[in-house]
């Protein structure tokens, strides 16, 4: 019987494998997926809100699509929040869930227009800093307070990407069409953008030729961008750079602001006031300015007060660098020179733009005043 016990118990055995094999498990329910998605999108200055509603959701994500970055959001209640950075149309795509994988959408785009005042953008014109239309014993001989609508004959465009990037590697090809002359203010242009051979777009102008000063005081009431990569200018070469050539001809920095974090030097709140010239090879001397809020924030007047001693430095009229240009070496500064006012994206100082850098931004100039 122990045989038989045996054989009965390896039948019963394969029987319930038998019965196993043959057994299927039920197929998993599908999901529901939501209906009537509905969304309300408000904005107030760059911020857009989403409010999101749908049936049999049990959760909703919003994705804000802002140059090459994508922000998520994810909210039970269906309310997403974003700010963007700048003036533009953007693209939201809307999810009601079921699941995280199965979920309804809704693509829409959101345009926001920033105020001019909003950080990023060119502030308004009464905010910050302005200076005096005269000073005792000293008079007014050439100002451009860019009123019209085009940039007056005393200016001329620069073109292209120089030699080796201006000198510089920069990363920006120059544009008149980044120009502008509008409610009393210059404004350059820095856009991310492909055009001859380049990524970004930005302007330079100048006066060579036409506009040229030896000594006085010169006041440039302006507002500056920000970030990683951007490097605005408002300065000097001597007027006989064509011939001279540089560093030989002088260079007077009377401002320079490398943004950002990442280079020496840089600083959304700091600004360079420094001069180059010929001394067995390229010399240089500055020194820098730093208030507590960014450049971008409101104007400011950069200022240089040069005679035949010095050249002094001023920030709302505070003097923060003086340079002494009586040596010999520095006869450079005893000579003619030209503006030139720019808006560099990358190079060997600032470095390259990084993700978090902001395009379009601007460089507004509201006036430039030259007293002697």
């Amino acid at each position: 019987m122990k045989h038989a016990s045996i054989a009965f118990a390896v039948f019963y055995t394969s029987l319930l494998m038998i019965s196993s094999a043959c057994k299927k498990d039920p197929p998993p329910e599908e999901a529901v997926l939501p209906t009537n998605l509905v969304t309300v999108i408000t904005t107030t200055e760059g911020t857009a809100t989403v409010n999101a509603a749908a049936d049999n959701a049990n959760f909703y994500t919003f994705l804000f699509y802002e140059g090459n970055n994508v922000t998520t959001i994810e909210d039970n209640s269906g309310v997403g929040e974003y700010t963007f950075s700048a003036s533009g149309t953007y693209t939201l795509k809307t999810r009601a869930h079921a699941t995280h994988a199965d979920y309804v959408e809704k693509v829409e785009t959101i345009t926001v227009a920033i105020d001019p005042g909003w950080l990023g953008g060119v502030p308004h014109i009464d905010s910050g800093y302005a200076t005096p239309t005269s000073y005792a014993g000293m008079t007014l001989v050439w100002q451009d307070e860019f009123n019209g609508t085009s940039l007056s004959s005393d200016w001329v465009h620069e073109i292209g990407n120089g030699n080796w990037g201006w000198g510089n590697n920069e990363l920006e090809y120059y544009r008149p069409e980044n120009t502008t002359v509008e409610g009393g203010l210059l404004k350059i242009t820095a856009k991310s953008e492909s055009f001859g051979g380049f990524s970004y777009t930005s302007s330079r102008v100048k006066t060579q030729g036409i506009q040229r000063f030896q000594y006085g005081r010169i006041d440039i009431r302006a507002a500056l961008p920000y970030g990683q990569g951007y490097w605005p200018a408002l300065w000097m070469l001597g007027e006989n750079i064509t011939t001279a050539s540089w560093p030989n001809c002088g260079e007077i920095d009377i401002m320079e602001m490398v943004g950002g974090t990442t280079a020496a030097g840089a600083g959304n709140n700091k600004v360079h006031g420094t001069i180059h010239w010929e001394q067995n090879g390229h010399a240089s001397y500055g020194g820098t300015s730093t208030i507590p809020q960014w450049y971008a924030e409101e104007f400011h007047v950069f200022s240089i007060v040069w005679d035949t001693n010095t050249i002094k430095w001023y920030r709302d009229d505070v003097l923060y660098h003086t340079a002494d240009i009586t040596p010999s070496n520095l006869a450079a500064f005893h000579q003619e020179f030209f503006f030139i006012f720019n808006v560099a994206i990358g190079g060997t100082w600032p470095g390259s733009p990084d993700p978090s850098t902001v395009f379009p931004q601007t460089m507004a100039v509201d006036y430039v005043r030259v007293f002697q």
